[in-house]
């Protein structure tokens, strides 16, 4: 679809759709880029409060994922025109509004339109300087991979909605997602990293995949590193998957290069079409200690999943998978 688009011609678009990153870049001065990003979903969580959290901890990830400072959003809102339900709105909103301002971001604004199927999110705008943008053609060879979050929400998602789910799952996915993804941000740019990308519907392998494919470099991942919630891998090894999920694992796995030993259900699971999951952090080699330290130190989850590889690329496989 993003192929429609017409051809960018100017010369301030810093980011566009070119390379598949997380939001579009603009540059207004020789110091100032605004970040602009939008997204909104149905409901994936019964909780209307942490509906609303959740969406708005989402549209933020993008803004941070570029390097930047998200500074100002407008809501946006598709609900069923029913009084009765309104009070249902509003929590969603005060969730958003609770979230927002954690981030400490202002809600300028916004829209609403009557739909029968709820959904929530946010347009966001961030500032950043054009010469420290982490698009994503800048991973390279030597780079490690640090994942911020657990990997599984679609599936646990997938469990909540047919109500096979605990509740100690949906509460450890549920403020996994409402998490910021702030102060990863906040480290990365203070550390100097190559790169980073938000793992969200593409899943793990498919947003690696766009920058390994921008940067024109290759990847191995450690299967044995990456960390899944314990629900998101019981759910999958009895066949519960949604179908993003599912789709992702055909789109990308033609690109992936699966040691034998690499079961189906870990393959689901690293195409897992999350909401609101992690940063996927590209960092310099000799920075890698220094940054999961830092991360670390403030109880965020570092995983050293695996590296950017120096080296040809075979049968446009930018990504090999072993143990």
């Amino acid at each position: 679809m993003l192929g429609q688009l017409p051809a960018i011609t100017d010369k301030n678009v810093l980011v566009g759709t070119s390379n598949a990153d997380d939001a579009g870049i603009y540059r207004i001065t020789d110091e100032i880029a605004v970040v602009l990003t939008t997204d909104f979903f149905t409901p994936i969580v019964d909780d209307p409060y942490w509906f609303g959290a959740i969406a708005a901890a989402n549209s933020l990830s993008d803004v941070w994922a570029m390097g930047g400072r998200p500074t100002v959003a407008l809501n946006i809102a598709m609900f069923p025109s029913n009084p009765d339900l309104f009070p249902i709105l509003q929590r969603v909103i005060q969730g958003g509004i609770d979230k927002m301002a954690e981030a400490g971001v202002s809600i300028i604004g916004g829209h609403t339109i009557k739909d029968k199927e709820p959904k929530f999110g946010y347009t966001v705008m961030g500032l950043i300087h054009p010469d420290k943008i982490l698009d994503n053609s800048k991973a390279k060879p030597g780079d490690a991979l640090i994942l911020t979050k657990k990997i599984g929400t679609g599936i646990v998602s997938t469990g909540v909605k047919s109500g096979i789910s605990s509740n100690a799952a949906i509460e450890e996915f549920t403020l996994s997602m409402a998490t910021l993804n702030k102060r990863p941000g906040e480290i990365m740019v203070e550390t100097g990293v190559s790169t980073a990308t938000d793992i969200t519907g593409f899943g793990l392998i498919g947003h690696l995949n766009e920058v390994l494919t921008a940067s024109r470099c290759r990847a191995r991942l450690h299967a044995g590193r990456i960390p899944f919630f314990d629900e998101a891998v019981r759910l999958v090894r009895a066949g519960t998957a949604p179908g993003g999920t599912l789709e992702n694992v055909k789109i990308y796995s033609p690109h992936v290069a699966w040691v034998s030993d690499i079961a189906e259900y870990e393959k689901v699971l690293m195409n897992d079409a999350q909401t609101s999951g992690g940063l996927l952090i590209f960092v310099p080699g000799e920075k890698k200690e220094k940054l999961v330290a830092a991360l670390q130190k403030e109880n965020i989850l570092a995983a050293h999943i695996g590296d950017v590889l120096d080296g040809p690329i075979k049968d446009d496989k930018h990504i090999i998978v072993e143990r």
